[in-house]
């Protein structure tokens, strides 16, 4: 079986050919979580998968203590200038049974820990399809949960909750300002049960990093304002996605997820900020 859910993925989109180096030094430095999608416009699963393996046969890390997690790209999220992962003519069925099989060898896994669908479909009827078909494959064993990312649509979300017959586990949004922060749909994932993920948590938040609310909490607890961002994050109920190419920060951000919890008017404090 696989390693717990995870409280901070590490994300691999625009690693291109340091992807199988920088997954290998973010696990080696405490990350147990891998993000990834197949999607050669964005991500390098194939070098993901490399890294799996250089993990297991150089370091002494199997699989089953990983959380690998990828994602179902629907044609409009392809660039249809590179090889895609399915053949972009066949029905959707078919597209997702062909990204699943291109990723499995790609990853070089039996199983995938969470199928996300990258984003919603064209409309409704499309989108159901490929998540009834996602289910098909959770019924298999190949996929042992599922999510949905890039969907900002509180009231999508509840339609596809409630038609689902497979829980939903994730979703995956972009959290900053610019979307205020997307509460509402993170309100339906607590409401839910459903694990919220968060991409752009540091780079979409340069103001309220500065904030002195920030810095207060990282002078008080002597780390720096991205930890104190991510171990907010952790106790509100988010799972970042860390993405650096550091490995300093890859050690912090691990040690920020794990250290002690900051106090509750503190959190409240800053949560009041960005409501």
């Amino acid at each position: 079986m696989s390693t717990t859910v995870p409280r901070i993925i590490y994300g691999t989109a625009w690693k291109k050919e340091a992807t199988t180096d920088l997954v290998v030094k973010a696990v080696l430095n405490g990350f147990r979580a891998i993000d990834t999608a197949c999607q050669p416009k964005h991500y390098r699963e194939d070098l993901v998968g490399q890294a799996i393996s250089e993990l297991e046969t150089s370091h002494g890390i199997p699989r089953s203590s990983l959380y690998v997690q990828t994602k179902f790209t629907p044609i409009d999220g392809q660039d249809l200038t590179q090889p895609l992962p399915y053949e972009p003519r066949a029905s959707t069925e078919d597209k997702v049974d062909q990204s699943i099989a291109t990723s499995l060898k790609q990853l070089g896994v039996e199983y995938i820990d969470c199928l996300v669908m990258h984003s919603p479909m064209r409309d409704k009827k499309q989108t159901l399809k490929a998540y009834r078909q996602l289910e098909q494959h959770h019924a298999r064993g190949t996929v042992r949960s599922l999510g949905i990312s890039n969907i900002y649509s509180a009231s999508t979300l509840r339609w596809l909750i409630e038609e689902s017959k497979v829980k939903l586990s994730v979703v995956q949004n972009r959290w900053h300002k610019g979307n205020r922060w997307d509460w509402e749909v993170f309100n339906v994932c607590r409401e839910n049960g459903i694990m919220y993920q968060s991409f752009w948590t540091l780079s979409g938040n340069p103001s309220l990093l500065a904030h002195p609310l920030m810095r207060q909490l990282a002078e008080k607890y002597g780390i720096t304002r991205e930890q104190a961002l991510f171990k907010l994050c952790s106790q509100i109920g988010i799972t970042p996605l860390s993405g650096t190419t550091s490995e300093e920060h890859m050690k912090q951000d691990v040690e920020a997820i794990a250290m002690k919890d900051f106090e509750a008017d503190e959190v409240e404090a800053v949560v009041n900020l960005i409501q």
